[in-house]
């Protein structure tokens, strides 16, 4: 299969200091949040397969110097050399090291998912240093702070002539008025395009998930049952916002969870097909896939009720407003199958997936819905690599 390996076979480069750099494919620049999910389908191998754990592992170390540098980066550069690739001219707080300064809190949660799950899954704790501890609290301390966004935050972001507007934050760089909820505030989404409301549910339902794992962690590998304790609160901190301002009742679909709120009352009714979605949520682990609530959910971003959910000759499926409108995203196909309980829904995701490839052979960023020889990134290891998750499950291998 052409897209099990692609992420080593492209995106890997072995650094002088024994790191890991992951570039996102096409762009060379290490996304936090990419280069996590493009190694997520390697776990079950890396328990028989010393090499590949330690390649997650010193995967992890890159992402212990990174978050030192800068927590609320979402892409670096390979070295800090002071040629400033990237996005030099975003108005916001600047480093050689990073190569974009959009700040997601999924890109963060990632960290600490893959890292618990190495463990989990292979028992190796060499990935578990000091740095990354620091890094660790650095993540902690960030969120509660965002907790008080207006009031406490000095993080802003703006791009000069962005080419769409959701490059870019309004207000000044601050982003548009929030009230406090318990939840920790989001610049941008795992698109890349900044939130309309700042509280972005998938993410905190993201967080929600490894700030617990993150507490066992604190508690088990580094012995701190203090840091563990602040994990566990923060968590049920963030929940129960999400639980008091995510859910709203819905005349068709009852009651669902919101893509984005403020706190202020405002929501948005929408998924996008990048992960941490709402139709992610088992996925992520933060409900099982029969809960009431996500179904209701399920059906509602599965319907044309949902803007960026689109029916063509060759597709159906959730897009993003990343892209142009009727373009279908694999990435959340995949994750449609993945939390799915129906043979046949499975399978007909599947036989889409393997009909649309337009004889590349790998996963694309996005496809015209009718018209598979439309789309965007002839490869995209993000993808590719969550293909390969879906059909490792659907033979019973993964």
């Amino acid at each position: 299969m052409n897209c099990y390996p692609n992420t080593l076979d492209t995106t890997v480069k072995i650094l002088a200091d024994g790191s890991a750099y992951v570039i996102t494919g096409d762009i060379h620049a290490m996304w936090l949040r990419d280069s996590a999910a493009q190694v997520h389908h390697y776990l079950p191998l890396a328990k028989k397969c010393p090499d590949l754990a330690e390649l997650i592992a010193s995967m992890i170390r890159r992402y212990a110097l990174y978050v030192n540098i800068d927590p609320y980066a979402n892409a670096f550069n390979e070295n800090g050399d002071n040629n400033f690739c990237g996005h030099y001219d975003d108005i916001t707080d600047r480093s050689p090291w990073v190569f974009e300064r959009k700040y997601e809190v999924d890109s963060l949660c990632s960290v600490i998912n893959i890292s618990y799950l190495l463990w989990k899954e292979t028992g190796i704790v060499s990935h578990f240093t000091a740095e990354l501890k620091k890094a660790f609290e650095i993540i902690v301390d960030l969120w509660k702070t965002e907790q008080y966004h207006s009031e406490k935050s000095t993080y802003k972001f703006e791009r000069p002539n962005p080419w769409k507007p959701t490059d870019t934050l309004i207000n000044n760089g601050k982003g548009s008025p929030v009230a406090y909820t318990g939840m920790t505030w989001s610049g941008f989404r795992p698109s890349d395009d900044a939130c309309t409301y700042h509280y972005l549910i998938p993410s905190e339902m993201f967080a929600v998930v490894v700030l617990k794992q993150l507490a066992s962690v604190f508690e088990i590998i580094y012995n701190d049952p203090h840091n563990a304790a602040v994990c566990n609160s923060l968590s049920n901190e963030i929940d129960n916002g999400i639980k008091k301002y995510g859910i709203i009742h819905h005349p068709e679909f009852g009651e669902m969870y919101a893509y984005e709120v403020d706190g202020l009352g405002n929501y948005l009714l929408m998924d996008d097909a990048n992960v941490p979605s709402l139709l992610s949520m088992p996925y992520i682990g933060y409900c099982d896939a029969d809960d009431r609530i996500y179904q209701n959910t399920r059906r509602f971003v599965l319907s044309e009720n949902n803007p960026f959910y689109y029916t063509g000759s060759c597709l159906r499926g959730i897009g993003s407003p990343h892209t142009e409108k009727g373009f279908v995203w694999p990435i959340s196909l995949v994750i449609q199958a993945l939390t799915s309980n129906n043979a046949e829904e499975i399978e007909t995701v599947i036989s889409m997936l393997k009909s649309t490839h337009a004889d590349t052979l790998c996963m694309h960023e996005s496809i015209n819905a009718n018209n598979q020889y439309e789309y965007t990134r002839s490869w995209f290891a993000w993808a590719n690599s969550l293909f390969s998750e879906l059909i490792l499950k659907y033979v019973g291998k993964g």
